[in-house]
């Protein structure tokens, strides 16, 4: 007997073949899909002993998001508008403001939007770039894991090097006050050690570790020499890091020439995550198809408006591209239906063609194309036997997504997260009729903003959260 069955749904498998059964079925034991076919087949093969009715749903493999930022979730709307006060914002908070409750609380907050918009699987960099990561001591990534942990989705968790020079100013707080120290390199590299023996597989593999340090653009290649030599040095270390111990590596914020250097200096490879990756060079997007390098696309991102990542020639140059959301700040969401959307969008005003990345080209990449990105093609990805039982049930039967036709169609062009019923992660419902079943919603939003309200205060910055000048009557802000 089967421990659970979901029935009745049109199946968007996402296999090999790209299955589209209408009146189809799952069945999963434990935490592994044991088949997938037509109702009346896997009912004549498996007695279960729940079953949940998908009538009226789509049934479809968790969504999976490759680039995001730890932290961001309490960050929201910060600074009214203005970049400059909202990076402010982040520094200070992921460096000098911010306790194991605060990444405790943001954590649960960005897994529940995550769940309740059916993305299972997401990449959490513990901060807010390459510049900012908590990583003074592994106390704050653990406190990431235990919150995501307890909401029931998937972390990969990406720690590393802050940019030199250093020592970094890091500061803990206590009853008694703010405590400031200085952190080396070193001290940041013996944090990602730890995190990796302590989570790394864990939970059922639901919490990974990988390593991130900075990337380096062209004002850093050209910049300081010291610096750079110093830089460099450390980005080989994490590099040699991540390969030793066989963890995802990412860089945050790729442009033009960074990717070639990258290249040159040997950090790159299958396991080489690259996010943002724009306006890169011909000869660039022949890099990341000839080493396996798989970029991380972010089209609703500050960095997709400064430049833009050459998605269509990079796919079809031979590269692997995966979707991100970059995260819940400043002026964005967890909602990768609506980034599949705003990708095929991107894209075609540039190309000034309505036929570029075809609706199912983008459900790829926001499924079997981010679990290949990070190594996890046999366990997630797509609905089939013998993968990791994470199910995402979407509701149909809602005026925007009607009439009843072209279910695979409707999902990319039409749905939103909030059409997200039930959440399947690991074999466990997470999610049933629009609500978590393993957290108290109401809990996790009340700590969200006691913690955000404390760091605000703790750091003096309830300024930032004034509305700006510009917001009403203004074309530009």
């Amino acid at each position: 007997m089967i421990d659970l069955l979901v029935a009745n749904g049109t199946v968007i498998t996402l296999d090999a073949e790209r299955r589209v059964v209408e009146n189809g079925a799952v069945a999963i034991s434990g935490d592994r899909i044991v088949d997938v076919g037509p109702f009346e087949t896997i009912t004549g093969r498996h007695d279960a002993a729940r079953t949940i009715d998908a009538r009226g749903k789509a049934v479809i493999p968790g969504l999976i998001d490759v680039h995001a930022h730890a932290g961001h979730g309490l960050i929201k709307t910060m600074g009214g508008g203005r970049t400059d006060w909202w990076y402010e914002a982040c520094e200070k908070a992921y460096t000098v403001g911010s306790t194991e409750e605060f990444w405790y609380a943001e954590s649960r907050l960005a897994a529940l939007e995550r769940l309740r918009f059916g993305v299972t699987t997401g990449v959490s960099l513990l901060g807010g770039g390459d510049t900012i990561l908590r990583t003074d001591e592994p106390a704050y990534g653990a406190a990431h894991c235990a919150g995501v942990v307890s909401v029931g989705t998937r972390s990969i968790v990406a720690v590393g090097s802050t940019r030199p020079p250093f020592p970094r100013t890091y500061a803990r707080w206590s009853e008694t006050g703010k405590r400031e120290y200085p952190v080396a390199f070193e001290t940041q590299l013996a944090t990602c050690r730890a995190l990796i023996d302590r989570w790394h597989g864990t939970h059922g593999d639901r919490v990974r570790i990988a390593l991130i340090t900075p990337t380096l653009r062209a004002e850093h290649q050209t910049g300081d020499p010291v610096l750079l030599a110093e830089a460099l040095a450390q980005a080989k270390a994490v590099r040699a890091l991540s390969r030793e111990r066989g963890v995802i590596f990412t860089q945050d914020g790729h442009t033009k020439g960074s990717v070639a250097f990258a290249y040159a200096n040997g950090l790159l490879g299958p396991d080489a995550l690259l996010s943002h990756a724009t306006d890169l060079t011909d000869e660039e997007i022949r890099i990341c198809a000839d080493t396996g390098s798989p970029v991380a696309h972010n089209p609703s991102a500050i960095a997709s408006v400064t430049g833009r990542c050459p998605v269509p020639e990079l796919i079809e140059a031979g590269a692997l591209v995966a979707l991100g959301s970059d995260a819940t700040a400043p002026d964005r969401s967890g909602d990768m239906f609506r980034h599949m959307q705003q990708c095929m969008h991107y894209h075609r005003r540039h190309f000034r063609d309505a036929n570029v990345l075809p609706p199912g080209r983008v459900l790829e990449m926001c499924t079997r194309d981010g679990a290949r990105a990070l190594g996890l093609e046999s366990q997630i990805g797509s609905l089939e036997r013998g993968k990791k039982a994470d199910v995402v049930l979407v509701d149909l039967r809602r005026p925007h997504l009607y009439p009843a036709n072209m279910p695979a169609s409707r999902i990319v062009n039409f749905a939103n997260g909030n059409d997200v019923d039930t959440v399947i992660v690991d074999g466990v419902v997470a999610l049933e009729n629009r609500m978590a079943t393993l957290v108290d919603e109401d809990q996790i939003l009340d700590e969200a903003q006691r913690e955000t309200d404390r760091m605000v205060d703790r750091l003096g910055l309830r300024h930032m959260l004034e509305m700006p000048e510009t917001f009403w009557r203004n074309v530009r802000g």
